[in-house]
């Protein structure tokens, strides 16, 4: 078994396409992911000589990922974990995530995460599934409430709506997305396929509503994108009208939307064959299409909503959680949280 926060290669062979890693280059930026079901917390980056690196972390059961290039945010099965960026003076080309503080949160399933405004101070803010509420760290508790959806009734563990999604825009809470509005636990699994809602986060108002297990809003240049993942579309939701307008169909149950200049990266995973997949409209669109769904990464025009570039990843990984951008880097790893690399890693200020 692999020690917490070790370093492995990744089992699972990784296909891209061909300008995939050229389309990093361009960019200027890497590009991190989460795996739910095997537990790891994986960054794509370009070695010296332009080839794909793959470098990964185990953490169990890690979701919610949140970046600014700067700190990078992760949650794992107990604990959400903030890592600092520090360059490498040995090799400038080499970028290193070093883990700086741990909170202890409990198992609340946390999804979605961003650092955004609380009272004044920015501050770690994500989504506690299994309480239907968005929550902020605390010094002596597991968390504490920010704000809940009109239909939950209360604060208690029990996941009712399935809360997940999170979007700030100006550095504050925005959008949140729910697969229901239900308020009895489990409620949830019964309106997978027409339930789900996004919600402004302000007023509390439902901004749409009809959509299938929606993931990862994200709001970019006033625009609300979303993953309407049991259909395998990127949509975009007019927030006065609530239309929503697809943008280009996904392979895969889509979970984990990043957006650079005009290009979304969108995360993919194989539905898993149980009461939480089954009976989704993907099934049919993929397919009518002809396709299986795949795990892995696509890049999306979205003037054109066209697929640009993709990334598989073809045996243990099956699932992804979140993506998030690294802007200015070429070569990225984390370091862990056992072993010589963390003992001997010293900095000051």
């Amino acid at each position: 078994m692999a020690e917490y926060g070790s370093t492995e290669a990744v089992s699972a062979p990784v296909l891209a396409s061909p300008g995939f890693a050229d389309w990093l280059a361009h960019h200027d930026i890497s590009i991190a992911l989460t795996t739910y079901q095997t537990g790891r917390l994986i960054f794509i980056s370009r070695r010296a000589n332009g080839t794909l690196r793959v470098h990964e972390r185990r953490l169990p059961r890690c979701q919610g990922l949140w970046s600014d290039g700067r700190e990078l945010l992760v949650s794992s099965e107990a604990m959400l974990w903030r890592f600092t960026r520090t360059a490498d003076d040995s090799d400038p080309g080499l970028t290193r995530f070093v883990p700086r503080q741990g909170f202890v949160t409990g198992a609340i399933d946390i999804h979605d995460i961003a650092l955004s405004d609380v009272e004044g101070r920015p501050a770690p803010v994500f989504v506690a599934t299994a309480f239907n509420l968005i929550a902020t760290v605390a010094t002596n508790a597991s968390f504490r409430p920010l704000w809940r959806p009109a239909f939950i009734s209360a604060v208690t563990q029990e996941d009712r709506c399935h809360l997940n999604g999170l979007a700030t825009e100006d550095g504050r809470t925005s959008i949140a997305t729910a697969v229901s509005r239900s308020d009895v636990l489990d409620g949830w699994r019964e309106r997978r396929r027409d339930g789900g809602v996004a919600i402004d986060i302000a007023s509390g108002e439902v901004i749409a509503g009809g959509l299938s297990m929606p993931h990862s809003p994200r709001v970019h240049d006033g625009r609300l994108l979303l993953l309407d993942s049991g259909r395998g579309r990127l949509v975009s939701i007019d927030r006065q009208s609530g239309s929503v307008d697809e943008i280009a169909f996904c392979p895969g149950f889509a979970r984990g939307l990043a957006i650079t200049g005009s290009h979304a990266i969108i995360g993919l995973s194989r539905p898993r064959r149980n009461h939480s997949f089954e009976g989704l409209a993907l099934d049919a669109e993929l397919a009518a299409r002809d396709s299986a769904a795949r795990c892995g990464l696509i890049v999306v025009d979205l003037e054109r909503g066209r697929t640009l570039e993709w990334l598989r990843f073809e045996a243990e990984v099956t699932e992804l959680y979140d993506v998030a951008v690294l802007p200015a880097t070429r070569e990225v790893e984390a370091i862990g949280f056992i072993g010589p690399a963390i003992s001997t890693f010293v900095d000051h200020k």
